[in-house]
């Protein structure tokens, strides 16, 4: 086995494997978003408190920076329009619920939860792409985000289980009936909406698996 460097331990020194260096560095770096991610929310978390205390600063400073994170977050989700759309939903969606948010609870998970949920509904939204026929109406400008909207879904549903992708495209972009979709799959009733609600839940995983990576400022 190689050894990258002999590290100090007392007064005595010890080879330490090349192997074990790589991981602690991949580690190092694994940290660095969780621990900017958290400094960020922590921050956030405390310019919410004040603007909940009426401190218009505070709000305005805090709109800005969760405006550029949302930005940056939904460009790496949706195409430019659709990804325009999630934004100003999500900051909607924090304007509406500022007062409900608890100061005793992390704010991470809180605006997490924001960010995903309106990812999933833009995601939801695009599918309607895929009903269309030759015949609808549909503005030429908006032919190209249609494509890729659709596409993004596609890519999202092959992560599924086979199962719950059935379902989904059947109940959900398909707009069968649970019955309609039990029938064509074999699956009981019951086990399509399972499917379902855990493969919807998937998805909104999916957004979320790297929100701390989505850098804020």
């Amino acid at each position: 086995m190689s050894v990258l460097h002999a590290e100090t331990a007392g007064n005595s020194k010890f080879a330490v494997p090349s192997g074990v260096v790589r991981s602690r560095q991949a580690a190092t770096r694994a940290a660095i978003p969780t621990e900017k991610w958290r400094s960020c929310t922590e921050k956030w978390g405390c310019l919410m408190v004040a603007a909940q205390a009426g401190k218009r600063q505070a709000y305005e400073q805090l709109f800005r920076e969760l405006d550029q994170w949302l930005r940056r977050y939904y460009a790496r989700r949706l195409p430019p329009a659709a990804a325009e759309d999630a934004r100003q939903n999500a900051l909607l969606a924090i304007h509406i619920k500022r007062h409900a948010y608890l100061p005793s609870k992390p704010f991470g998970p809180w605006i997490a939860a924001i960010a995903r949920n309106k990812w999933v509904d833009q995601i939801r939204d695009a599918s309607h792409f895929s009903a269309l026929s030759l015949d609808d109406e549909m503005p030429v400008g908006d032919l190209g985000d249609a494509v890729i909207s659709t596409v993004a879904v596609e890519n999202l549903l092959k992560q599924l289980k086979p199962a719950q992708a059935h379902v989904i495209r059947l109940v959900k972009l398909d707009g069968a009936s649970i019955e309609d979709a039990s029938s064509k799959t074999g699956q009981s009733a019951s086990l399509v909406k399972i499917n379902i609600h855990r493969g919807l839940k998937k998805l909104a995983a999916l957004a979320s698996d790297k929100v701390a990576a989505t850098a804020c400022g």
